[in-house]
């Protein structure tokens, strides 16, 4: 295995939109509601979440196994606090999100508060470099096919031809509310197509078209989206922007992806 995580190239994102982050003085553009995708009341309990493990344990936790004297822990905690997004987060200090946003006091708040506050340069296909989501899949299954296809596409990037083996954590979580639904009408049972008019934002090259849209329904006061997935035909995936949404959040297995190479599919085992 390599001993430095590996870039993961992104489909292009729009350089020109700020993502979900409002600048001062700047407005979300004046899309009319009919524009906008339809509205549906979500009550879906144990989507997935897949996070690697090696991010998945608080950094206390982390640190501790090194054995090292108190004082030092006690700097090492602070060195990691000072340089840690979430912790920023939660202490107020990016630009993104605000702490009152932020969940604190219930089970694995750190991984929620985490998903917001670490922003992926370029962004994601909801979300932007200044603020992150809550991505997960309604099926473990999908949740699989989407971290396979990226994890995967950053093997590529360089090229990899000697096996891969990474360990991810599942994390379910419950949601009931309404979100902005891209899937097709009829189509809310099981996913069975998109709504045409927001095709692009499905584009599996592009972000541009659906950071511009995310930009415009967090700024009006939207949940979050459900739409059917990019990597999994027939799935579904949910982008929660509420970190208040994300609910009974608690853990479920392990899920180790070995890839021989770059270039052919993963085998994928699921443990306790």
């Amino acid at each position: 295995m390599r001993s430095k995580a590996h870039s993961k190239i992104s489909p292009k994102a729009d350089d020109s939109v700020p993502g979900l982050v409002l600048d001062e003085g700047q407005r979300p553009s004046s899309s009319p509601s009919s524009s906008l995708p339809k509205l549906t009341s979500i009550a879906r309990n144990n989507t997935h979440r897949l996070i690697p493990t090696r991010y998945a344990d608080d950094a206390e936790g982390v640190l501790a196994r090194l054995g090292v004297p108190q004082s030092q822990f006690d700097n090492l905690l602070q060195l990691d606090g000072a340089t840690n997004d979430r912790v920023c987060g939660e202490s107020n200090l990016l630009p993104g999100i605000s702490v009152h946003e932020l969940v604190f006091g219930v089970p694995y708040y750190h991984i929620v508060n985490a998903a917001f506050a670490y922003a992926r340069p370029g962004g994601t296909r909801f979300s932007s470099s200044y603020r992150g989501a809550w991505y997960a899949g309604f099926a473990r299954k999908t949740a699989q096919m989407e971290v396979a296809y990226h994890y995967a596409q950053g093997l590529r990037e360089t090229d990899w031809r000697e096996k891969e083996v990474v360990t991810y954590r599942d994390y379910l979580a419950d949601f009931h509310a309404e979100f902005h639904d891209l899937r097709a009408s009829g189509a809310r049972a099981g996913n069975l197509g998109a709504d045409r008019r927001f095709a692009r934002c499905l584009d599996a090259e592009s972000y541009r078209d659906s950071q511009r849209l995310a930009a415009d329904l967090l700024g009006s006061g939207s949940a979050g989206i459900v739409y059917p997935s990019v990597r999994h035909k027939g799935g579904t995936c949910i982008a929660c922007f509420r970190p208040a949404l994300v609910g009974n959040v608690r853990q479920g297995g392990k899920i180790t992806f070995t890839f021989p190479d770059a270039y052919h599919p993963p085998k994928i085992r699921v443990s306790a």
